[in-house]
């Protein structure tokens, strides 16, 4: 028994063996299939965010333009629905620039991005103000809307965008040095935002001249400023109207955007599904045409990393590669709008070289 007893021992022993070879083989063919295991930091280092970021633009990028590719044609009707929309809503005619007429002594000034930080307006104050809305109840027939993205170097489209009665322009980009050809030289109305002020210019706390300098591209134009936006805005925009009016600057007539103008098109936008934390200046601009213009053309409206056509990598400005600040504006869901609107026969969106949009829009 005793014999017996100690054979069995050893066969369970010999089995407990086997089972633990037979364990670890297994084990190490397994590894073997599935490759090696990474920490999760070495998983996420190993996927490259450029090479991501390509691939979701590429699909962005094939969807826009199976939508852009169609002959567009002006579909009156969709226009002044929303043209009608749009004005109900915004006034842009009677309230997107701060006037002594709708801004009288006394009133409040309530800052479209800090609500709760209303300004007092006073006698100096108000008497920065245009005396009457720049556009008074005038239309022009085509407007320009051209916006910087890097879509327009090589476009050749300077000569169509010049050809517009009225020609708006965003954040003083550079006209000369050769970009007359894809961006035209000439100007109606030219933005400029504080933070451009500051960087270029010192927030013209110093020498001033460079600044007055910088404005003889746009010729007789308006120079709209954000002024009431945020508290910040303020003293800069009153040093840059003080500027030109110590300078006897007559070309360049500097105006307030209404920050009541400002709060209502976001609101409009919010309704329409815009979910942004700041409209762009370029969606501002664009949506003040409709009001302004009959036919709105829309150039250098491009939020990508890569040309439509050919797919080559393009500078984020035509005129250099700065990014913008992504947590503010949401450009590509802008753009997805604008796109719709092209779409609908709103507004005319031009995208590559206007040599072949000459033979494939009009």
């Amino acid at each position: 028994m005793r014999v017996l007893l100690l054979r069995l021992l050893a066969v369970l022993s010999l089995a407990s063996f086997c089972s633990v070879l037979l364990w670890l083989f297994l084990s190490n063919s397994d590894a073997g299939l599935r490759g090696p295991r990474y920490t999760k930091k070495e998983r996420a280092d190993s996927i490259k965010p450029d090479s991501c970021k390509v691939c979701r633009e590429n699909v962005i990028i094939d969807k826009a333009l199976r939508v852009y590719s169609s002959r567009w044609r002006r579909q009156e009707a969709n226009f002044k629905r929303f043209r009608s929309l749009l004005s109900r809503n915004c006034h842009a005619l009677s309230k997107a620039v701060v006037t002594q007429a709708n801004t009288p002594v006394g009133s409040k000034l309530v800052y479209d991005g800090e609500k709760t930080k209303p300004l007092q307006v006073t006698s100096a104050l108000f008497n920065t103000f245009a005396k009457e809305q720049p556009f008074g109840n005038a239309t022009w027939d085509t407007c320009a809307v051209v916006g910087n993205g890097g879509i327009l170097a090589n476009s050749s489209c300077g000569e169509k965008i010049n050809s517009a009665d009225f020609i708006i322009r965003c954040n003083l980009p550079p006209l000369g040095s050769g970009y007359e050809k894809d961006v035209g030289n000439q100007t109606s109305l030219v933005t400029a935002n504080p933070s451009i002020l500051i960087e270029k210019f010192g927030g013209l706390m110093e020498r001033r001249r460079p600044f007055v300098e910088s404005l003889r591209p746009y010729g007789d134009s308006l120079l709209v400023l954000p002024a009431f936006s945020y508290g910040h805005n303020t003293p800069v925009s009153l040093r840059a109207f003080y500027t030109l009016e110590d300078f006897g600057i007559t070309s360049a007539r500097p105006v307030f955007l209404n920050p009541e103008y400002l709060s209502s098109l976001a609101r409009f936008w919010r309704g329409q599904g815009l979910r942004s934390a700041r409209l762009s200046t370029g969606l501002i601009v664009a949506s003040l045409a409709l009001e302004l213009c009959t036919n709105v053309h829309l150039y250098g409206f491009w939020p990508f990393s890569q040309h439509p056509y050919g797919r080559q990598p393009i500078t984020n400005h035509y005129y250099d590669d700065r990014q913008s600040k992504k947590n503010v504006h949401s450009m590509p869901a802008e753009f997805d709008h604008l796109l719709r609107l092209h779409m609908q026969g709103v507004i005319q969106m031009h995208l590559g070289a206007c040599s072949m949009l000459n033979r494939t829009s009009n």
